[in-house]
């Protein structure tokens, strides 16, 4: 699922230069936050899915070709977004996976992301097992109760969480891998576009009320990008290699929900939270930046649109935006991780100055 651009962007060489800057995934000083917990799918997964029985998995090569350890579960050949992100905030280290915390300091955050997942339980089942946006808050209270173990009691965990950022980013597989996908599934006979997103958008209410209830209070809610410009999308559906404008329409009509719902979440709880929308289809990528590739993907696919395994990939993978038939390359998310943390910290300076390299 693709994120698209939501700022103006620096050149290609200075996104080698802040990607090299990071290389070594450790930076100095405080993190901003003392812990980061992530809700999600693939574009956050970072090895939930290694272990499950489906076909949503990414723990092979060429995945992870660009990655410090190799494969690890990421669906791209490097990072994702919210490892920059994670970078950006000043942690040493990426927050691990949940699936990999028994021996992981986990007051510094867990990583909950699913391949496949959505806001509804049955998204994605067609490929296999997958871990949903309710079950990644089931989790999230097994971790909340062995912090509370750690701090010495409840409130005095509730208060340390109170200090975290979550950031949820979800809801691309609830279109992709559900509504149309009609072989599969029967939502798109049940509901119009419309009122299947307002099904979605009430479940994520009642998801982010039971997060507030053990004690988030600073979100970050990404909406989805133009799911209808993904490979896969445009091979199966498109018409002369455009781009299908129902699915990006769809798209389009969640986000506005989604901003709408963090309106209201910021209004029923201004004395104590607070909930930033990010728009992952405010923008688009600058020709100029090198991403010449647009509709094709990096590595040989699979029937599924994922890479084959053990296959090798194109060597000028910083001129593609896709790296799979539905997941953007490394290089991709790097600028859709400065923008997305552009949108809710202008004072961004790290790694580099970033005020003095955007484009006027």
């Amino acid at each position: 699922m693709a994120c698209e651009i939501t700022k103006k962007w620096l050149v290609l060489p200075l996104l080698l230069l802040a990607a090299n800057c990071m290389q070594s995934y450790r930076v100095h000083g405080e993190p901003k936050v003392p812990c980061l917990f992530i809700f999600g799918d693939s574009l956050s997964d970072s090895g939930n899915n290694n272990n499950l029985p489906t076909a949503a998995k990414a723990n092979y090569k060429p995945y992870g070709i660009d990655f410090i350890t190799g494969p690890t579960g990421r669906f791209t050949n490097g990072r994702n977004a919210i490892d920059f992100i994670t970078q950006f905030l000043g942690f040493e280290d990426l927050i691990p996976p949940f699936a990999n915390t028994s021996d992981s300091d986990i007051l510094k955050g867990v990583n909950y992301a699913s391949g496949s997942a959505g806001i509804r339980v049955e998204s994605g089942m067609q490929l296999g097992a997958r871990i949903s946006l309710e079950f990644q808050l089931v989790n999230h209270r097994i971790i909340v109760s062995r912090i509370a173990a750690k701090l010495g009691g409840l409130d005095k965990a509730l208060q340390y969480l109170n200090k975290c950022l979550y950031y949820v980013n979800i809801g691309g597989n609830d279109y992709i891998n559900n509504y149309f996908l009609p072989q599969f599934y029967p939502t798109s006979l049940i509901y119009t576009v419309e009122q299947y997103t307002q099904t979605l958008i009430n479940s994520l209410s009642l998801q982010l009320q039971a997060l507030h209830d053990v004690g988030a209070r600073k979100h970050v809610l990404v909406g989805i990008g133009f799911i209808g410009c993904t490979p896969r999308a445009i091979s199966t559906n498109g018409v002369n290699g455009s781009c299908v404008p129902e699915q990006n329409a769809a798209a389009l009509i969640f986000n506005g929900k989604l901003k709408s719902l963090v309106d209201q979440f910021n209004s029923k709880y201004s004395a104590d939270s607070k909930f930033i929308f990010i728009n992952s289809t405010a923008g688009t990528l600058d020709p100029s930046l090198g991403f010449t590739v647009t509709s094709a993907s990096c590595c040989p696919t699979r029937a599924d649109g994922q890479c084959a395994p053990n296959q090798t990939p194109c060597q000028n993978r910083n001129q593609y935006v896709f790296y799979d038939q539905f997941h953007p390359t490394e290089a991709v998310n790097l600028f859709t991780a400065i923008g997305s943390y552009n949108a809710s910290n202008p004072a961004f300076t790290y790694p580099v100055d970033i005020k003095h390299l955007v484009r006027s």
